[in-house]
């Protein structure tokens, strides 16, 4: 992970999740998390028009951490690069992915749900990894457990956290941040009520910091 980003998601432990289907559309999603002073967006890969986003924020928003997430294979992981990707998450470990971004120099968050994955992942020098799915996977006592001999792997749970939980998650000191889509959500985005996104992004980083307190 980059110094510059690890310190980013140290101040605000959130990583929203970016999802849509036309690109002006990513870019006011987009806008209204920054301005609720989240800077680390992962445009997930479920929609036709996923790459058409990503390229369109990271263009839109130097100033920001723009990532590509639900990248399943090497190909997509050189494709999200070209598009100005500056972070990798997948949802799970494939050692390919893997090799693209480390020659690219770039992070890459691979999923993991299980010690056997986790050892996998280390053994391969990473020493951050994404939980998945986090709440199905165990959630705060599985990232416990797995830390008790992990003890320099930092974690990103998704999946199931929520601005109820996050709290639970942040309280766990090998975790790094979390990420969600309750950050974004379709009703919000379908109404054109992006102010909403933008007092969760605020309210999210709220939470966050009274549970690093």
């Amino acid at each position: 992970m980059s110094d510059k980003l690890i310190s980013t998601l140290r101040h605000a432990p959130v990583v929203p999740l970016v999802q849509s289907d036309d690109p002006k559309t990513a870019l006011k999603i987009s806008e209204a998390l920054i301005a609720g002073g989240l800077n680390v967006l992962e445009v997930v890969l479920r929609t036709d028009a996923a790459l058409d986003c990503l390229e369109a924020i990271a263009k839109e928003f130097p100033e920001a951490h723009v990532g590509a997430g639900t990248v399943l294979s090497a190909a997509q992981s050189q494709e999200v690069i070209r598009r100005g990707a500056t972070f990798i998450v997948a949802p799970g470990l494939d050692p390919a992915s893997v090799k693209v971004a480390n020659d690219a120099g770039l992070p890459i968050l691979p999923g993991v749900s299980t010690a056997t994955e986790l050892t996998t992942a280390w053994n391969m020098g990473l020493r951050t990894v994404k939980l998945f799915p986090a709440a199905l996977s165990g959630g705060p006592k599985m990232i416990k457990a797995l830390s008790s001999v992990f003890r320099d792997v930092e974690f990103m749970p998704t999946g199931g956290v929520s601005a109820a939980n996050l709290p639970d998650y942040l309280a766990v000191p090998s975790v790094l941040a979390c990420g969600g889509s309750w950050l974004t959500p379709a009703g919000a985005i379908e109404a054109g009520d992006f102010n909403a996104i933008t007092t969760l992004a605020k309210e999210a980083l709220s939470i966050a910091a009274q549970a690093r307190a």
